[in-house]
Protein backbone atom coordinates (compact mmCIF):
# COMPACT_ATOMS: atom_id res chain seq x y z
CA UNK A 1 0.00 0.00 0.00
CA UNK A 2 1.45 3.51 -0.93
CA UNK A 3 2.38 5.95 1.49
CA UNK A 4 0.56 9.48 1.14
CA UNK A 5 3.56 11.77 0.63
CA UNK A 6 3.81 15.02 1.97
CA UNK A 7 2.30 14.13 5.84
CA UNK A 8 3.89 13.95 8.83
CA UNK A 9 5.26 10.66 9.92
CA UNK A 10 4.33 8.36 12.78
CA UNK A 11 7.66 8.70 15.44
CA UNK A 12 8.04 5.24 17.81
CA UNK A 13 10.18 5.48 20.34
CA UNK A 14 12.83 2.13 20.07
CA UNK A 15 13.54 -0.05 23.38
CA UNK A 16 16.95 -1.13 23.25
CA UNK A 17 15.47 -4.39 24.97
CA UNK A 18 14.88 -6.37 21.85
CA UNK A 19 12.34 -8.28 23.87
CA UNK A 20 9.99 -5.03 23.75
CA UNK A 21 8.45 -4.66 20.44
CA UNK A 22 5.00 -4.08 21.47
CA UNK A 23 4.85 -0.21 20.70
CA UNK A 24 7.35 -1.26 17.41
CA UNK A 25 4.03 -3.58 16.24
CA UNK A 26 1.63 -1.36 16.77
CA UNK A 27 3.15 1.81 15.09
CA UNK A 28 4.28 -0.13 12.18
CA UNK A 29 0.15 -1.84 11.81
CA UNK A 30 -0.95 1.86 12.55
CA UNK A 31 1.52 3.59 9.76
CA UNK A 32 0.03 0.99 7.13
CA UNK A 33 -3.07 1.88 7.98
CA UNK A 34 -2.48 5.88 7.45
CA UNK A 35 -0.46 5.11 4.54
CA UNK A 36 2.32 7.32 6.43
CA UNK A 37 6.09 6.64 6.88
CA UNK A 38 7.45 5.28 10.09
CA UNK A 39 10.62 6.64 11.70
CA UNK A 40 12.15 4.76 14.39
CA UNK A 41 13.45 7.00 17.21
CA UNK A 42 16.34 5.66 19.68
CA UNK A 43 17.45 8.45 22.13
CA UNK A 44 20.95 7.44 24.29
CA UNK A 45 22.74 9.54 26.99
CA UNK A 46 23.79 6.27 28.25
CA UNK A 47 25.75 3.17 26.76
CA UNK A 48 22.89 0.34 25.48
CA UNK A 49 22.79 -3.05 27.08
CA UNK A 50 25.39 -4.80 25.32
CA UNK A 51 28.09 -2.58 25.78
CA UNK A 52 31.10 -3.48 27.68
CA UNK A 53 34.00 -1.19 27.99
CA UNK A 54 37.40 -3.51 26.92
CA UNK A 55 39.60 -2.62 29.80
CA UNK A 56 39.82 0.43 32.17
CA UNK A 57 38.15 3.17 32.18
CA UNK A 58 37.04 4.36 28.34
CA UNK A 59 37.74 8.09 26.92
CA UNK A 60 35.47 10.00 26.08
CA UNK A 61 35.64 8.98 22.40
CA UNK A 62 35.21 5.35 22.90
CA UNK A 63 32.53 6.10 25.04
CA UNK A 64 30.73 8.26 22.15
CA UNK A 65 31.84 5.22 20.01
CA UNK A 66 30.05 2.72 21.49
CA UNK A 67 27.30 5.03 22.06
CA UNK A 68 26.99 4.96 18.39
CA UNK A 69 28.19 1.22 17.50
CA UNK A 70 25.16 -0.15 19.79
CA UNK A 71 22.99 2.27 18.83
CA UNK A 72 23.51 1.49 15.04
CA UNK A 73 22.80 -2.07 15.80
CA UNK A 74 19.57 -1.33 17.78
CA UNK A 75 18.19 0.37 15.15
CA UNK A 76 18.59 -1.83 12.44
CA UNK A 77 17.63 -4.69 14.20
CA UNK A 78 14.16 -2.28 15.01
CA UNK A 79 13.97 -1.64 11.43
CA UNK A 80 14.83 -5.02 10.56
CA UNK A 81 11.51 -6.14 12.81
CA UNK A 82 9.26 -3.32 11.01
CA UNK A 83 10.22 -4.36 7.91
CA UNK A 84 9.67 -7.71 8.06
CA UNK A 85 5.80 -7.14 9.19
CA UNK A 86 5.45 -4.30 7.13
CA UNK A 87 7.15 -5.35 4.04
CA UNK A 88 6.09 -1.81 1.76
CA UNK A 89 6.06 0.39 4.80
CA UNK A 90 8.20 3.50 4.33
CA UNK A 91 10.77 2.96 7.54
CA UNK A 92 13.90 5.00 8.43
CA UNK A 93 15.76 5.25 12.17
CA UNK A 94 16.68 7.91 13.91
CA UNK A 95 19.81 8.13 16.65
CA UNK A 96 19.84 11.01 18.61
CA UNK A 97 21.75 12.00 21.59
CA UNK A 98 19.80 12.98 24.25
CA UNK A 99 17.03 12.05 27.29
CA UNK A 100 14.16 9.92 25.58
CA UNK A 101 11.55 12.72 26.89
CA UNK A 102 13.33 15.76 25.28
CA UNK A 103 14.31 13.76 21.65
CA UNK A 104 10.30 12.36 21.17
CA UNK A 105 9.02 16.28 22.11
CA UNK A 106 11.41 17.42 19.57
CA UNK A 107 10.14 14.82 16.95
CA UNK A 108 6.66 15.62 18.14
CA UNK A 109 6.13 19.06 16.71
CA UNK A 110 6.40 17.14 13.26
CA UNK A 111 4.96 13.99 13.79
CA UNK A 112 1.32 12.84 12.68
CA UNK A 113 1.92 10.93 16.58
CA UNK A 114 4.17 9.68 18.80
CA UNK A 115 4.35 5.67 19.85
CA UNK A 116 6.12 4.80 22.78
CA UNK A 117 6.07 1.44 25.19
CA UNK A 118 4.74 1.25 28.69
CA UNK A 119 4.95 -1.50 31.05
CA UNK A 120 3.31 -1.83 34.42
CA UNK A 121 5.94 -1.54 37.28
CA UNK A 122 5.61 0.17 40.93
CA UNK A 123 4.34 3.52 41.51
CA UNK A 124 7.76 4.39 42.28
CA UNK A 125 10.16 2.26 39.88
CA UNK A 126 7.43 3.65 37.14
CA UNK A 127 8.39 6.96 38.00
CA UNK A 128 12.28 6.49 37.46
CA UNK A 129 11.27 4.45 34.56
CA UNK A 130 8.66 4.53 31.64
CA UNK A 131 6.53 7.26 33.35
CA UNK A 132 9.50 9.58 32.78
CA UNK A 133 9.15 9.43 29.61
CA UNK A 134 5.53 9.21 28.57
CA UNK A 135 4.08 11.74 31.32
CA UNK A 136 6.38 14.75 30.05
CA UNK A 137 5.98 13.97 26.32
CA UNK A 138 2.12 13.91 26.94
CA UNK A 139 2.34 17.42 28.90
CA UNK A 140 3.71 19.02 25.88
CA UNK A 141 3.83 16.96 22.59
CA UNK A 142 1.11 18.90 19.88
CA UNK A 143 0.10 15.36 18.52
CA UNK A 144 -1.41 12.39 20.19
CA UNK A 145 1.19 10.29 21.94
CA UNK A 146 0.20 6.45 22.25
CA UNK A 147 1.46 4.31 24.98
CA UNK A 148 1.71 0.64 24.26
CA UNK A 149 1.63 -1.65 26.85
CA UNK A 150 3.90 -4.68 26.85
CA UNK A 151 1.95 -7.08 28.71
CA UNK A 152 -0.26 -9.35 26.48
CA UNK A 153 -3.57 -7.80 25.67
CA UNK A 154 -6.61 -9.34 24.31
CA UNK A 155 -9.27 -8.01 22.60
CA UNK A 156 -12.26 -8.83 22.32
CA UNK A 157 -15.02 -9.60 19.31
CA UNK A 158 -16.42 -7.66 17.92
CA UNK A 159 -13.22 -5.40 18.64
CA UNK A 160 -13.96 -2.22 19.94
CA UNK A 161 -12.20 1.66 21.48
CA UNK A 162 -13.09 3.40 24.68
CA UNK A 163 -13.25 7.22 24.58
CA UNK A 164 -13.68 9.40 28.56
CA UNK A 165 -15.42 12.18 27.58
CA UNK A 166 -16.27 15.24 30.15
CA UNK A 167 -17.79 17.53 28.13
CA UNK A 168 -14.65 20.24 27.74
CA UNK A 169 -13.48 21.23 23.82
CA UNK A 170 -10.52 18.85 24.58
CA UNK A 171 -12.42 15.56 25.14
CA UNK A 172 -14.85 16.57 22.28
CA UNK A 173 -10.74 16.38 20.52
CA UNK A 174 -10.11 12.90 21.95
CA UNK A 175 -14.04 11.80 20.25
CA UNK A 176 -12.36 12.70 17.11
CA UNK A 177 -9.73 11.03 17.25
CA UNK A 178 -11.21 7.85 18.57
CA UNK A 179 -13.94 8.23 15.73
CA UNK A 180 -11.21 7.89 13.48
CA UNK A 181 -9.15 5.27 15.29
CA UNK A 182 -12.74 3.05 15.51
CA UNK A 183 -13.30 4.15 11.40
CA UNK A 184 -9.39 2.83 10.40
CA UNK A 185 -9.83 -0.78 12.28
CA UNK A 186 -13.82 -1.06 12.15
CA UNK A 187 -14.10 -1.64 15.18
CA UNK A 188 -17.18 -0.32 18.02
CA UNK A 189 -16.75 2.83 19.60
CA UNK A 190 -17.75 3.14 23.26
CA UNK A 191 -18.12 6.96 24.71
CA UNK A 192 -18.29 7.04 28.55
CA UNK A 193 -18.72 10.00 30.72
CA UNK A 194 -17.84 9.11 34.18
CA UNK A 195 -19.31 10.98 36.55
CA UNK A 196 -17.44 10.99 39.93
CA UNK A 197 -20.61 12.75 42.39
CA UNK A 198 -19.46 14.35 45.42
CA UNK A 199 -19.37 12.95 48.96
CA UNK A 200 -21.96 14.68 50.38
CA UNK A 201 -23.85 13.74 46.83
CA UNK A 202 -25.50 16.47 45.07
CA UNK A 203 -28.37 18.30 45.98
CA UNK A 204 -30.41 17.41 42.79
CA UNK A 205 -29.48 14.02 41.74
CA UNK A 206 -32.01 13.93 38.60
CA UNK A 207 -30.61 16.83 37.43
CA UNK A 208 -27.10 15.90 37.90
CA UNK A 209 -27.58 12.83 35.90
CA UNK A 210 -29.70 14.95 33.29
CA UNK A 211 -26.84 17.40 32.73
CA UNK A 212 -24.20 14.59 32.29
CA UNK A 213 -26.28 13.46 29.82
CA UNK A 214 -26.99 16.41 28.05
CA UNK A 215 -22.97 17.08 27.70
CA UNK A 216 -22.15 13.48 26.77
CA UNK A 217 -24.94 13.83 23.62
CA UNK A 218 -23.46 17.47 22.53
CA UNK A 219 -19.91 16.01 22.42
CA UNK A 220 -20.81 12.65 20.08
CA UNK A 221 -23.68 14.67 18.43
CA UNK A 222 -22.95 14.69 14.28
CA UNK A 223 -19.91 12.44 14.47
CA UNK A 224 -21.96 9.31 13.41
CA UNK A 225 -23.41 11.53 10.03
CA UNK A 226 -19.07 11.90 9.58
CA UNK A 227 -18.34 8.58 10.18
CA UNK A 228 -21.41 6.47 9.90
CA UNK A 229 -19.41 3.08 9.25
CA UNK A 230 -18.31 3.26 13.53
CA UNK A 231 -20.88 1.76 15.76
CA UNK A 232 -21.29 4.12 18.68
CA UNK A 233 -22.48 3.27 22.05
CA UNK A 234 -22.72 6.07 24.94
CA UNK A 235 -23.25 5.96 28.29
CA UNK A 236 -22.91 8.16 31.68
CA UNK A 237 -21.53 5.46 34.69
CA UNK A 238 -20.82 6.41 37.91
CA UNK A 239 -17.54 5.98 39.61
CA UNK A 240 -13.38 7.03 39.85
CA UNK A 241 -12.68 7.92 36.16
CA UNK A 242 -9.66 5.72 36.38
CA UNK A 243 -11.34 2.76 37.66
CA UNK A 244 -14.38 3.15 35.09
CA UNK A 245 -12.10 3.91 32.35
CA UNK A 246 -9.85 1.30 32.96
CA UNK A 247 -12.30 -1.49 33.28
CA UNK A 248 -14.65 -0.54 30.44
CA UNK A 249 -11.17 -0.20 28.08
CA UNK A 250 -9.60 -3.59 29.55
CA UNK A 251 -10.27 -6.01 25.96
CA UNK A 252 -10.25 -2.94 24.11
CA UNK A 253 -8.39 -2.10 21.38
CA UNK A 254 -7.49 1.00 22.79
CA UNK A 255 -8.87 3.69 25.33
CA UNK A 256 -8.87 7.51 24.05
CA UNK A 257 -8.29 10.37 26.60
CA UNK A 258 -8.03 14.20 26.48
CA UNK A 259 -5.00 15.68 28.10
CA UNK A 260 -6.81 19.15 29.93
CA UNK A 261 -10.15 18.11 30.30
CA UNK A 262 -12.34 19.58 32.74
CA UNK A 263 -12.67 16.04 34.51
CA UNK A 264 -9.64 15.24 35.87
CA UNK A 265 -7.41 14.83 33.15
CA UNK A 266 -5.87 18.10 33.84
CA UNK A 267 -3.04 17.27 35.94
CA UNK A 268 0.28 15.55 34.77
CA UNK A 269 1.05 14.95 38.12
CA UNK A 270 0.89 11.58 39.85
CA UNK A 271 -2.42 10.95 41.24
CA UNK A 272 -4.04 12.63 38.34
CA UNK A 273 -6.46 10.82 35.64
CA UNK A 274 -4.10 10.55 33.30
CA UNK A 275 -1.14 9.10 35.16
CA UNK A 276 -4.50 6.74 36.89
CA UNK A 277 -5.36 5.51 33.24
CA UNK A 278 -1.97 4.62 32.43
CA UNK A 279 -1.00 3.00 35.15
CA UNK A 280 -3.87 1.10 35.53
CA UNK A 281 -5.01 0.34 31.59
CA UNK A 282 -3.85 -2.91 30.15
CA UNK A 283 -4.74 -2.12 26.68
CA UNK A 284 -2.88 0.79 24.42
CA UNK A 285 -3.96 4.52 26.09
CA UNK A 286 -3.97 6.86 23.51
CA UNK A 287 -3.90 10.42 24.59
CA UNK A 288 -4.76 13.38 22.63
CA UNK A 289 -3.27 17.00 23.09
CA UNK A 290 -4.95 20.41 24.32
CA UNK A 291 -5.83 22.59 21.39
CA UNK A 292 -6.36 26.36 21.04
CA UNK A 293 -8.28 26.24 18.28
Amino acid sequence: MPHVPGRNPIVVGVDPDPGRRAALAWAADEADRRRLPLVLALAQNVPTPGYRPTGGRPSWEEWNEALHATGDRVLKEAVAFVESRQPQLPVSGLLAEGHPAWVLSEQAQHATMIVLGSWHLGPVQELFTSAAVTLPLIAHAPCPVVAVPESEHIAQQPPYFVVGVDGSPQSAAAVDFAFEEAALRGAVLRALYVRHPPRLGALDEDAALQECRRLLSETVAGRTATRPEVALHHEVVTGHPVQVLATASEHALGLVVGTRGHGGFTGMLLGSVSQGVLHHARCPVLTVPHTDG
